[in-house]
């Protein structure tokens, strides 16, 4: 975490309508970046040891202290001088805030002999060149005019469907996905076998991305009450550390009146991280199954009967009108709690004597902090040796990742190529569907400040990869995806016509949108 800096002077907007007092509150705004820029930037020297990064860390720091203000009214006095409303400011802070001010200056001081110097526009655009290398340095050059990458989450069926995999590269993909949670490392072999044929026989490059399975809670076994089988709202779900498979267990699935005022029908299952549930406290919230079944914490240490397993008891607060079965191996989610738990299992450990020296990309999982970023580094370190360290994605789909994004960007690419990931799933669990919306695009701001590409993830063209059939819903979703550098497709029966669908709106959109910038093309519509 950053070394707390102090609280920034809000700016003083009155009078703004007076260029001289506008131009005054730019150059105040400009030396206070400078001044708090600087400071954060001090604090991160020590992991910048990647040349190419340093810039981009500075421009971080800037932006980071420029986005602690409300910049909303000075964006409006900005206007009606035709100046820039900073509104675009992401990947160039400096140079844009001494353009705008070199031209204000211009306006209020037209007789002055000494007007400050406008930034060069190689420095202008400096940060869009950094950020195109960093995206070539993650996924390769392009082989196509279209700027934005496409992910494809291979099938298990790619190992001995050597015409699957080139028709996917035929078709547009420019990445595929290994997800380490299935599969082996003979298969996942076969499978990059595939990829590296299909790219001497195509001409197409494609990057490998393999997906460390992290630690992803779920939940076991089950036993259900006998008077029903749907989890309700106001339901009871018994956690245990311990399978739900003892006799004792199943003698009782109704928590009776006692004196904290608790009875009802109750379900039981298990954790498959079972240290998790000793975090837990009282009145936190878990999710279970993708955000079907909510719940909160009402006991942390319940038993259904005097000899039956202990638990974590949860209280069900939301649910489906008709109820929601309640199946083994399904994710849980904890947004109330930051789990203490390494996001390297000794799977993990396994996988990466493989992944090490087979991936161009390494999916990381549940990265919370800049430590665990610099724990998934030293493992490379001891695994590769002189070979060259493959470039890591960060998938941030947690609360705390998202608090801590900075940190974890500057310890990951301050040292190798790195890339995160938009986990939308897990992180709309996480912190809520409505805050899911709004912080995705804080995410893109804040790596597109660091120069940093960014994976676009999670059920893109989902209707269509599985059914064959887009809905209009994805469609502007896919479209929205224009704004990072690459789009994520998950595996399905309809994904090869997936891609081709996913090229076209791509290649579309870049004519309209680049990043937050709307581009003109002539319309011909009309």
């Amino acid at each position: 975490m950053l070394t707390k800096i102090s609280e920034p002077q809000q700016i003083d907007y009155v009078e703004l309508s007076n260029p001289q007092a506008l131009l005054r509150t730019l150059q105040n705004l400009r030396q206070a970046v400078y001044e708090e820029g600087e400071i954060i930037l001090n604090q991160w020297q020590s992991q910048l040891k990647r040349p190419d990064f340093r810039h981009s860390a500075q421009n971080l720091a800037y932006y980071l202290s420029l986005r602690r203000r409300d910049l909303r009214p000075l964006q409006t006095a900005l206007m009606p001088w035709g100046l820039s409303s900073l509104g675009r400011i992401e990947a160039r802070v400096m140079p844009n805030l001494d353009a705008v001010i070199a031209t204000l200056t211009a306006i209020c001081q037209p007789n002055t002999a000494s007007l400050p110097k406008r930034p060069p526009l190689e420095a202008f655009f400096e940060g869009t060149r950094l950020l195109q290398k960093h995206t070539e340095a993650l996924f390769g050059k392009n082989s196509t005019q279209r700027q934005v990458r496409i992910l494809v989450t291979l099938p298990t069926d790619a190992t001995n469907n050597y015409e699957f995999v080139r028709d996917l590269l035929n078709r547009g993909a420019d990445c595929v996905r290994i997800n380490c949670a299935h599969d082996n490392t003979e298969k996942w072999e076969a499978m990059i076998a595939n990829v590296r044929r299909a790219e001497q026989e195509t001409g197409k490059s494609c990057k490998v991305l393999m997906d460390l399975s992290g630690p992803k809670p779920r939940t076991g076994n089950i036993i259900e009450p006998s008077d029903g089988k749907r989890v309700l709202e106001g339901d009871y779900i018994l956690l245990k550390h311990a399978k739900a498979n003892k006799k004792s267990d199943k003698k009782s699935t109704q928590i009776k009146q006692d004196n904290t005022g608790l009875s009802g029908k109750s379900f039981q299952t298990s954790c498959t991280i079972p240290e998790i549930l000793d975090q837990l406290k009282i009145g936190a919230v878990v999710w279970i199954d993708d955000g079907k079944i909510g719940t909160q914490v009402v006991d942390t240490n319940y038993r259904l009967t005097a000899e039956s397993t202990p638990g974590v008891l949860l209280r069900v607060t939301h649910a489906p009108p008709k109820g929601a079965k309640l199946r083994p191996d399904k994710g849980l989610n904890f947004p109330d709690t930051v789990l203490q738990l390494s996001p390297l299992t000794e799977k993990d450990y396994q996988d990466l004597d493989f992944v090490a020296t087979h991936a161009d990309i390494i999916g990381y999982s549940f990265v919370q902090q800049a430590a665990d970023i610099a724990l998934l580094q030293q493992a490379l370190e001891t695994r590769i040796k002189d070979l060259q360290i493959p470039a890591i994605v960060a998938k941030i789909e947690t609360p705390e990742a998202v608090r801590n994004l900075p940190e974890l960007i500057v310890q990951a690419a301050g040292k190798q190529s790195f890339g995160v990931m938009i986990a939308r799933g897990d992180l709309a669990v996480e912190i809520g569907y409505q805050r899911m919306v709004e912080m995705q695009e804080e995410i893109l701001w804040l790596c597109e400040a660091a120069h940093v590409p960014v994976i676009w993830a999670t059920q893109v063209l989902e209707s269509l990869v599985k059914e064959g059939t887009p809905s209009r819903g994805e469609m502007t979703d896919a479209a929205m995806a224009e704004r990072a550098e690459c789009v994520m497709l998950n595996k399905g029966p309809f994904v090869a016509e997936a891609v081709t669908i996913l090229d076209d709106v791509l290649t579309r959109m870049q004519a309209h949108q680049k990043k937050k910038t709307p581009q003109l093309r002539a319309l011909h519509s009309w």
